[in-house]
């Protein structure tokens, strides 16, 4: 079988919709950006963009003098977050550190906007270029909060204890009604967490698997249940023929929905590399 590089976008619409997955990935079917989605998706670029020439050390400033919103939101996230500017004891430091895990023939792929080593812990943090969510705990359930952790343990020699990962939500003042400045939500790691997110990868993978075989016979990927709140937001609703009509924009404050400045990419040998 052909080897699949998955990212944690794969794997979050993949436990939610194996279907919406095939039609994405396999099919590759998707819907354009309404000019908002745009929009935003061009704001956080420039935003990740701006990032990664402070971690290099280049000059910003022409970054700076196109756009002076991205200076205040570039100096709110210097002072709430001084690891960003600050070199001490670490031993390593990098701006969009990619780092891929092989597990069951499937290559595991992760880019940490920020990835900071010292002599005792690891820090991942992550740039969102929106709201911060109500909800940290589904936040921590996302397969990017799960997997990020996971991929640093197996990868290096830092126990899961060791490590951490923070969002820091970042808006520009066009964008957000209140609390201008950047809040952050982190969460710790476990060998527990470890452990339990190894098994869910291991049953989602072995799922995939069977899921690409039927689909190579013919058989398409399971659908959820007919009534399921989902199907009210996917533009494959009446594909699927779950609804008539057009589909709900969702709120862009979820991860499964916004898109930051990454790319999500899934390679196949046989199909163009697609970008959501």
């Amino acid at each position: 079988m052909t080897m699949f590089r998955l990212s944690q976008g794969q794997l979050n619409l993949l436990e939610t919709c194996p279907r919406k997955f095939q039609h994405t990935f396999l099919e590759q079917l998707a819907a354009p950006a309404t000019p908002e989605q745009e929009e935003r998706m061009a704001w956080g670029k420039r935003f990740h963009m701006l990032m990664q020439q402070v971690q290099l050390g280049l000059p910003v400033e022409l970054l700076l003098s196109e756009e002076t919103e991205l200076g205040r939101c570039l100096e709110a996230l210097r002072s709430a977050v001084p690891e960003i500017s600050t070199i001490t004891n670490q031993t390593f430091r990098e701006t969009e550190h990619c780092r891929t895990l092989n597990i069951s023939g499937y290559l595991l792929t992760v880019v940490y906007d920020l990835l900071i080593l010292d002599d005792l812990d690891a820090q991942i943090l992550d740039w969102k270029t929106y709201q911060s969510p109500q909800n940290p705990a589904r936040l921590g359930k996302n397969w990017q909060t799960r997997l990020y952790p996971f991929v640093l343990a197996e990868t290096s020699q830092y126990l899961p204890i060791q490590i951490s990962m923070t969002y820091w939500f970042v808006q520009s003042q066009a964008s957000c009604s209140s609390k201008p400045e950047p809040q952050s939500i982190k969460f710790a790691y476990s060998e527990a967490q470890h452990q339990r997110t190894k098994a869910d990868l291991s049953n989602l993978l072995s799922q995939l698997t069977d899921w690409l075989l039927r689909y190579q016979a013919g058989i398409p990927f399971p659908q959820v249940p007919e009534t399921a709140p989902l199907c009210k937001f996917c533009q494959f609703a009446v594909r699927c023929g779950r609804q008539r009509g057009l589909y709900e924009v969702p709120d862009p404050r979820s991860l499964e929905s916004a898109v930051d400045g990454h790319l999500q990419l899934l390679s196949l040998a046989e199909i163009p590399e697609v970008a959501l």
